[in-house]
């Protein structure tokens, strides 16, 4: 039974892939600190920012439903940064890989919430 925004399937993956972002930027240029470093980690950790305070307000649904979708464009704004930084070589194919299968299948569930948020306990 799902108690917390925490129990979400959904929620814990998009924290894990967030924090996994943040340790792998940490080797990116310093001179990306205040651009594409700063802009990744704040998109990634936005999905489940937005999965939690959406579950806060969702007993008005369409208050949570706005904050799904929310956290819907924040994953795809992850995707667009993930993919400038393998443009630039911050990242190689496989993390880029990887990362980028962990952001879909992030926004799958997300849509999956969506459409399903009344059933989701």
């Amino acid at each position: 039974m799902i108690k917390s925004y925490k129990n979400l399937k959904v929620h814990q993956e998009a924290f894990s892939l967030a924090m996994d972002i943040f340790w792998r930027t940490r080797k990116f240029p310093k001179v990306e600190i205040y651009s594409l470093t700063s802009q990744i980690v704040r998109s990634s950790r936005s999905v489940s920012a937005n999965i939690s305070e959406g579950w806060g307000k969702r007993m008005y649904e369409a208050v949570f439903k706005q904050q799904l979708i929310n956290a819907l464009g924040s994953n795809t704004e992850t995707q667009d940064w993930l993919d400038y930084a393998l443009e630039c070589k911050y990242l190689n194919k496989e993390e880029h890989s990887e990362f980028s299968k962990k952001n879909s299948q992030i926004g799958k569930m997300l849509t999956k919430l969506y459409q399903n948020w009344k059933s989701y306990e």
